[in-house]
């Protein structure tokens, strides 16, 4: 198996990414594997310790009785857009985007490989097949899909050099003062909760674009413009502001007004160049379900 670090995943303990692309392999297994030079990092033994760095290639094979099987499920897609190279679907809220070592079905890759097979990229691995980016398992909306690797590593260098657009809907806590800011706050993993990211000094430069669609009493809805890609970039800049996403849990928004399991948070817009062509695709869907839910409440609230 090779697999390329992307910047999100970057200083990373090499045998902390490895757990969460291999799964079932304990923490002292792999760290096993690393120590007797069956992974190798750039063509070298790394120290299970080793921080890992955005393109760096991870080779390694996992033992044929530690190998799990990602198995196809037959869940109903909603494609966008899909060319001979690639797809946009919509994934929906409450969808891992890929399985994880807690859960195995019912994620979006599962789906995929019914549909496509092996007729999908595999530079991230086996549990992460098509998947250029992800989108958090409580955000929907529109995500990339490569079928073959050499149109996963053209959409992953237009989302490198900024050459994509991606457009957000969600709604905040509190009334957002001003009509349109660039939040210029740059983002790294918490040092002492690692499943979350935080505002830090000398974090990874992180740039969101911030309009104002509509002031409620204590919310506002809001248009938002990724420049960069960091793990949950919008939310963290957003609730360091003091506007958290209604029900981000993880970065203390708690329960929206209304009842949804999920934030309120849709990516709903894509521009970007097709594959090897220069026709120009743009896509937008509509608000989903939980925008709808919450705009309704607080619309009849004023």
């Amino acid at each position: 198996m090779i697999i390329y670090v992307d910047e999100n995943d970057e200083n990373t303990r090499l045998d902390s990414f490895l757990a969460t692309v291999t799964k079932d392999l304990s923490r002292a297994k792999l760290q096993s594997l690393i120590k007797s030079g069956v992974v190798k990092v750039n063509d070298s033994a790394k120290k299970p310790s080793y921080s890992i760095k955005e393109n760096d290639k991870i080779e390694f094979e996992i033992p044929e009785n530690e190998t799990v099987k990602i198995e196809p499920e037959y869940i109903p897609l909603d494609i966008v857009y899909e060319d001979e190279n690639m797809l946009v679907v919509n994934k929906p809220s409450g969808m891992l985007t890929h399985p994880t070592s807690n859960e195995r079905c019912g994620t979006l890759v599962n789906a995929l490989l019914f549909k496509y097979g092996e007729n999908l990229s595999d530079l991230n691995g086996e549990f992460r097949r098509g998947i250029v980016h992800r989108l958090d398992k409580n955000t929907s909306g529109l995500l990339m899909i490569a079928k073959n690797n050499k149109t996963h590593e053209y959409l992953a260098g237009i989302i490198k050099n900024h050459q994509i657009t991606k457009k957000y809907r969600t709604i905040v806590k509190g009334v957002y003062t001003k009509d349109e800011e660039i939040i210029n706050l740059p983002i790294a993993r918490h040092p002492a909760k690692p499943h979350k990211m935080t505002v830090v000094e000398g974090g990874k430069e992180s740039i969101t674009i911030v309009k104002v669609i509509k002031r409620f009493k204590n919310a506002t809805y809001l248009d938002v413009t990724l420049v960069t890609g960091r793990t949950h970039q919008i939310r963290v800049h957003l609730s360091h502001k003091g506007f958290p996403v209604f029900n981000d849990t993880l970065y203390g928004a708690g329960s929206a007004p209304v009842k949804t399991e999920e934030q309120a948070l849709q990516s709903y817009y894509l521009r970007f160049t097709k594959p090897f062509s220069d026709e120009i695709i743009e896509l937008e869907i509509e608000p989903d379900e939980k925008i709808q839910k919450v705009l309704t409440y607080l619309k009849n609230r004023s």
